[in-house]
């Protein structure tokens, strides 16, 4: 179901034509941010991929792929991308990219069962981003040294815009503040996984929360990640459990946090074993993707997504991501965006 967060008194800060000079203006200048940050050269990435390969991202596992036949392979099936966790990888190895150095591209992707609303999209497009590591660099340190670097393109991209439009303030910390998922369950164990969420975020500014796809002490997951591209089942530091995890900052004109970015350390062939049968999905290792990794052809690596147009909405103080990108949406909720304000592309 469709739903609509209406802030109190919104008002848009800029006007359309403000608005695409700073869309433009934060798209450049953070992507030369984060390829200095990490090493990363640009790639050109596919819009769709073949059908039963293994390479399109299954998020949570109940998502449908948009698909369609392709008449000169005998209407063999494709699949427009949700992601490119696994084709990144493919990629590593394929060009033959050295330790240490990495790739982004501009992933663009159609979802067709995603819940609308302020910060959700049939249309998504982000960053998609993935660096060869030693497997000594399997850790959390390591994690969290990455996440720090990404973070500090992010508070610079902040300045930039505050320096263009100074009516827009900054708000993110200097520092951002790690939490395992596990810890953060312990802190507020009554609260729903969103609730805490926005709870912490709202204390720290902005966030990263470590450990997504596992089961926690109370039974439950934090979040859903498919089994076959992050390492949520290693034991890390502390006894917890998980290499990877999500970025958040606190959304003021939404009043709740804003998720901007998804990564961690890829599945190592144990980790991918372990997360096969944890997830009841083994049929998968027969699948081109996985038998590439489980032969060892594929490089250890991390990578991740970071939300386009959610960066772009956060800096340029935006309701609904509808005001970033043009979508299609229910027409009773552009008539409530535009009695609340929001003027959806």
């Amino acid at each position: 179901m469709s739903y609509l967060i209406k802030p109190a008194g919104y008002k848009a800060l800029l006007n359309l034509s403000q608005t695409e000079m700073g869309i433009k203006m934060i798209k450049d200048f953070f992507q030369q941010n984060l390829s200095s940050e990490l090493r990363l050269r640009r790639v050109t990435a596919p819009l769709f991929v073949l059908k039963g390969m293994g390479i399109n991202d299954d998020l949570n596992g109940t998502e449908r792929a948009v698909t369609f036949p392709i008449k000169d392979l005998n209407d063999e099936k494709a699949e427009i991308v949700h992601s490119l966790a696994k084709w990144k990888r493919l990629t590593l190895a394929d060009y033959h990219i050295e330790e240490g150095y990495g790739i982004y591209t501009d992933m663009n992707a159609i979802r067709s069962d995603e819940e609308l609303g302020n910060l959700h999209s049939l249309y998504v497009d982000q960053w998609d981003w993935e660096r060869v590591m030693s497997e000594d660099e399997r850790d959390i340190d390591f994690l969290k040294a990455i996440v720090c670097r990404i973070y500090a393109a992010m508070v610079r991209t902040e300045y930039l815009v505050y320096e263009m439009f100074p009516k827009i303030r900054p708000t993110l910390p200097q520092r951002i503040h790690f939490i395992h998922s596990e810890d953060l369950l312990r802190k507020y164990p009554t609260f729903t996984p969103k609730e805490r969420e926005d709870a912490i975020t709202k204390e720290y500014g902005a966030v990263f929360i470590i450990g997504i796809g596992g089961v926690l002490s109370n039974g439950e997951k934090h979040d859903g990640r498919a089994p076959d591209y992050d390492d949520w089942s290693t034991v890390a530091g502390n006894g917890q459990v998980g290499l990877n995890g999500d970025l958040l900052v606190w959304d003021e004109v939404l009043g709740r946090s804003l998720e901007l970015s998804s990564m961690g350390i890829r599945v190592n062939k144990e980790a991918l074993l372990r997360q096969l049968a944890i997830c009841h999905a083994e049929d998968r290792k027969e699948l081109y993707f996985h038998k590439r990794l489980l032969n060892g052809e594929l490089p250890q690596s991390i990578g991740g997504g970071i939300g386009q147009s959610r960066l772009c909405m956060f800096y340029l103080r935006k309701a609904h991501i509808g005001e970033i990108q043009a979508s299609i949406w229910p027409e009773k909720m552009r008539e409530e965006a535009r009695a609340a304000g929001m003027y959806l592309i």
